[in-house]
């Protein structure tokens, strides 16, 4: 999706009360393979949805024989109407919108950079004073699985472990305003 300079003077109108911890949450969702996040530039609201109400939706608008949408989510037609329960048709109306927006009101949260994460544990390493930790979890960046081992050794360090969390929220207030002023949002925090 892109931003509109049209969006770009509303934004600077208004301007969105952003919930970092929500967005936190989304960008730390890397395997994305149960839901996906969505930012609502309007109201700041993160959205969550299912892959599989995504998925659903997608199929249903893109597996027609037409290559064209219509841009208005009233006049889609489907071959058959399909069923959906009740509990989730405002999530499904919700999530077409989003897949239909063509204005940039709705902008994809992306998954956390894994180097700058990598880069956020290892200057927490850098913090610790005791020595065998720092070395142990230093040991554990190395190859594939670092992040898991990283917290699996935090998970017997509880004081550590609220320390990092300190820490990585910090680091990533700093990578989200820097991902919202990439989309010319300056929200009010």
């Amino acid at each position: 999706m892109h931003v509109t300079g049209e969006r770009s003077a509303r934004q600077r109108l208004r301007l969105p009360k952003i919930n970092f911890d929500e967005i936190q949450k989304a960008m730390e969702d890397v395997v994305r393979d149960t839901f996906d996040y969505f930012l609502d530039v309007e109201t700041g609201e993160v959205m969550t949805f299912s892959d599989e109400i995504l998925r659903e939706c997608k199929s249903k608008l893109y597996d027609s024989d037409s290559d064209e949408i219509d841009d208005d989510i009233e006049y889609i037609e489907f071959d058959q109407e399909p069923e959906i329960p009740d509990w989730m048709v405002d999530e499904v109306e919700l999530a077409l919108e989003i897949l239909l927006d063509e204005q940039g009101r709705f902008i994809r949260i992306p998954e956390r950079n894994s180097a700058m994460a990598f880069q956020s544990i290892a200057a927490f390493i850098e913090t610790l004073e005791d020595p065998l930790l720092k070395e142990t979890l230093s040991e554990a960046l190395n190859g594939k699985g670092a992040f898991r081992r990283f917290k699996d050794i935090l998970t017997g360090h509880p004081k550590v472990r609220k320390k990092w969390h300190g820490f990585n929220a910090k680091a990533m207030k700093k990578e989200i305003t820097e991902w919202l002023d990439s989309i010319e949002m300056n929200p009010t925090s």
